[in-house]
């Protein structure tokens, strides 16, 4: 074995949620070819030579937990990449409750154990996470499916930007307990990524940052260039990394944070300061 073997998945089961398009097909490509047995779950259908098709609901309780026992164990890594546009019925269930949900199960059913890895992929739409701690950690305090989702609804945050917010939160949360079990878990902020989803909402999520790409001389990122980041956050590589989310928005925030591209720094302030109240 030589060192590098670390970045591959030789002998890991891995499952993806959420594989069957974009960012999370990517993510299938990549741990496929580098040697796992992969699982994926989605409401499409997934036809992908040697990976086991679970349908799922990530709406739906009783969806999540027949998939879930359905996949069993064990899983070195579960790769969170399903999520939904605002305007979608369900999302704060499908972008955030239902993935908590998924993972805490396979978590008490033993099926995600030591020496396992959880990433999930949140967006720069979550970049000011930081400063909307009192309402996100709220929100995370609500532990019951029925009621974080009633509760999303009748706090007006039943949305795309919160359920992003709430993923950063979640993954610095739990960084402490799941480590004590032996569990890394982290995630992605994706600047603006070439998906389907992406095309389908182009005018808002492609056509942001379109000056400093003008400039730079890029493009949007593929979804490989997503999944890339991803899959190693899971992998042994990362053995020392837990409770970060990497921004893979190539340089558009930090260029705003220092204003070296001084047209993103009202943006990196808007999207860095309180959407929901202070951060105490």
């Amino acid at each position: 074995m030589g060192l590098f073997d670390a970045f591959r998945y030789d002998g890991k089961r891995v499952l993806v949620v959420g594989g069957a398009t974009g960012m999370g097909a990517a993510v299938v490509q990549v741990v496929k070819d580098a040697g796992a047995e992969v699982v994926v779950m989605d409401r499409a259908d997934v036809d992908v030579d040697g990976v086991k098709f679970i349908r799922l609901d990530l709406s739906d309780k009783a969806s999540i937990e027949s998939a879930i026992d359905e996949c069993g164990g064990p899983l070195d890594a579960l790769f969170e990449c399903a999520g939904v546009a605002d305007g979608t019925p369900g999302i704060e269930r499908i972008n955030f409750i239902g993935h908590r949900h998924l993972v805490e199960r396979a978590i008490e059913k033993g099926y995600v154990g030591k020496g396992g890895a959880i990433g999930f992929i949140s967006s720069a739409a979550g970049f000011g996470w930081q400063n909307n701690l009192k309402i996100t950690k709220e929100f995370l305090a609500i532990t019951d499916f029925d009621e974080a989702t009633k509760w999303t609804q009748d706090n007006g945050k039943a949305d795309y930007m919160f359920s992003k917010l709430t993923i950063n939160t979640y993954v610095a949360q739990q960084a402490f307990p799941l480590l004590k079990k032996g569990i890394r878990i982290n995630a992605i902020m994706p600047g603006p990524t070439d998906t389907p989803l992406a095309r389908a909402n182009a005018d808002m999520w492609l056509g942001f940052g379109q000056d400093y790409r003008d400039e730079t001389g890029i493009e949007p990122s593929t979804p490989l260039e997503q999944a890339y980041p991803l899959v190693f956050l899971c992998s042994d590589a990362a053995a020392g990394v837990t409770g970060i989310t990497m921004v893979t928005d190539a340089g558009y925030f930090a260029s705003g944070v220092v204003e070296s591209f001084e047209p993103a720094g009202p943006v990196v302030g808007f999207l860095s300061g309180p959407m929901y109240g202070d951060a105490s």
